[in-house]
C-alpha cells in the first residue's frame, strides 16, 4: 500500500488521518523502515486534473454572471441610495448562499480541489463586501467598517473549514484575519497623524521608511510578526497532528506556513538590512534554512531567496553585470542543490540535533539508500 493509496482512502472518508498514519507506520515497521519517508514528500494538490480547471473555469462565469444579474436587477429596483445599498447586500447574500449550496456538491461529494477553492475565495469575498455596505450604510468609521469586513470573512471562512473540511480555506482565514489586524493598525497611524496634524507623519507610518522594517515602521511591521508567529503556531498545530503527512492536516498546515513564512522573513531580513547588518542577515537566513529544514517545509527558504541573492550580491562586491551574472549562477546552483538533497540535509541536521519537545511529532526523517 503506497502513500497514494492511504491518502485516497483519507480523502474518501474511509480512514481519519490517525487511522492512516497507524496503518503507515504498520506497514513501514513490517518492512523494517518504519522512520523512512519517501523522497520529496511535502504533498500539496491544486487540482487533479483538467476537468477541475474546466469546470473551475465554469463556475468563475456562472457566478459572474448570477453577480451581474442580480446587479442589474438592483440598479432596476432601487429607489435610492439607500435602495441600491440594500441590494447590494441582497447580491452578496445570494452569492454566499449559492457558494456554500454548491460546495455542497463539488467539495463534500465530489471532493475536487480547485473548484473548491474558487467556491470558498468568492464566498469569503461575498462576505467581506456584504459587512462593507452594511457598515457604510449604518455610518461606521474606517476601523469599524475594515474589522467588521475582514472579521466577518474571517468567521465565515472557518465555518466553511469546519464544514467542508477544505485547507485552502485556512489560507484565506489568514489573509482576512491580516487584513483584521492592518485596519487596527491603520486607524492607529491615521489617528497619531491627526493628533501631530502632519502628512509625514502618516506617510512614515505607512512606510516613508522600508515598510516592514521595525526600526522605522514599528507599527505595521509589528503587526506583520505577529501575525507570521501566529500563522506559525497554528502551521505547527496541524503538522503535528498529521506527521506522515496523508491527510488534511498537513495540507492546512501547507497553507498557514505559506502565509507564514513571507510575513516572519520579510519582517525580519527588511529590519536587519536597514540596520545595515548583512552579516547578520546571513545568520539569521542560515536560522531560518535550518528551520525549513526541521519542519520540512520549503516555503520558509522559498521566502528568504531574494535575501540570500543580497547577501550574495554583497559577498561578491562590486563587479558591474558579471557580478550580477555570478549571483544568478550562484543562487540558482544552491536553490537547486538545496531542492535536489533535501531529504539528505534534513536527515543530518535532524540526526545530529539534541533531543527537543516536540521532535518525535516532527515528520520522520532518515538517510536515503
Amino acid at each position: 500500500m503506497t502513500p497514494e493509496d492511504l491518502r485516497s482512502a483519507v480523502a474518501a472518508g474511509i480512514l481519519d488521518e490517525a487511522q492512516a498514519a497507524r496503518l503507515s507506520a504498520l506497514v513501514q515497521e513490517r518492512e523494517g523502515r518504519r522512520a523512512r519517508m519517501p523522497s520529496e514528500d511535502e504533498p500539496f494538490e491544486f487540482f487533479r486534473g483538467f476537468s477541475e480547471i474546466f469546470i473551475s473555469i465554469g463556475l468563475v462565469i456562472l457566478l459572474t454572471g448570477v453577480t451581474s444579474l442580480l446587479v442589474i436587477m438592483s440598479f432596476a429596483g432601487s429607489g435610492g441610495e439607500d435602495g441600491g445599498t440594500g441590494f447590494a447586500l441582497l447580491i452578496c447574500a445570494v452569492t454566499a448562499a449559492i457558494c456554500w449550496w454548491m460546495a455542497g456538491y463539488f467539495t463534500l461529494k465530489r471532493r475536487m480541489t480547485l473548484p473548491s477553492m474558487v467556491l470558498a475565495t468568492a464566498f469569503g469575498i461575498a462576505l467581506l463586501i456584504f459587512a462593507f455596505a452594511l457598515m457604510e450604510r449604518v455610518g461606521g468609521g474606517f476601523r469599524l467598517v475594515g474589522t467588521a469586513g475582514f472579521g466577518l470573512a474571517s468567521v465565515g471562512m472557518v465555518l466553511w473549514y469546519l464544514r467542508f473540511k477544505l485547507p485552502f480555506s485556512a489560507f484565506l482565514t489568514g489573509l482576512f484575519m491580516l487584513g483584521l489586524i492592518y485596519a487596527f493598525v491603520l486607524e492607529l497611524i491615521f489617528r497619531e497623524a491627526a493628533l501631530l496634524g502632519s502628512l509625514s507623519a502618516m506617510a512614515t507610518g505607512l512606510g516613508g521608511g522600508m515598510m516592514l522594517d521595525l526600526g522605522s515602521n514599528p507599527v505595521l511591521s509589528t503587526a506583520t510578526l505577529v501575525f507570521g508567529i501566529g500563522a506559525f503556531v497554528v502551521g505547527m498545530w496541524f503538522d503535528i497532528r498529521d506527521p506522515h503527512r496523508l491527510g488534511r492536516h498537513a495540507a492546512t498546515a501547507f497553507w498557514c506556513h505559506l502565509l507564514a513564512a513571507p510575513a516572519l522573513v520579510n519582517t525580519v531580513a527588511v529590519t536587519l538590512m536597514a540596520g545595515g547588518g548583512i552579516g547578520k542577515l546571513s545568520v539569521a537566513l542560515l536560522v531560518i534554512t535550518l528551520l525549513a529544514l526541521v519542519i520540512d517545509r520549503r516555503s520558509f527558504l522559498t521566502a528568504g531567496i531574494a535575501y540570500i541573492a543580497i547577501v550574495l550580491a554583497w559577498l561578491v562586491g562590486e563587479g558591474g553585470g558579471l557580478s550580477f551574472v555570478f549571483v544568478i549562477l550562484v543562487l540558482g546552483a544552491l536553490i537547486t542543490a538545496i531542492g535536489t538533497w533535501w531529504v539528505q540535509l534534513r536527515a543530518f541536521v535532524m540526526t545530529r540535533l539534541p533531543d527537543f519537545p516536540g521532535k518525535g511529532r516532527l515528520p520522520p526523517y532518515s538517510m536515503p539508500e
